[in-house]
């Protein structure tokens, strides 16, 4: 008998916006990416989570807010 467990991390877009500053590498303006993540296992989702991060739109870097 063989068990398997499958657990799976989903990640999509759920908005986008303009914020305010310059990117502090290239001077290029910043996006906000609203992005919500779910963890499945066994293909039943067990949690949901929505995070916002922060991108250059020039150089693609992720930027970190302190």
């Amino acid at each position: 008998m063989c068990l398997v467990f499958v657990c799976d991390e989903d990640e999509r877009v759920i908005g986008r916006q303009q914020a305010p500053g310059a990117c502090p590498y290239c001077g290029g303006m910043i996006q906000a990416l609203d992005v919500q993540s779910n963890w499945r296992f066994c293909f039943v989702p067990l949690y949901f989570k929505t995070k916002r991060r922060f991108y250059c739109t020039v150089c693609s870097r992720r930027l970190v807010v302190q």
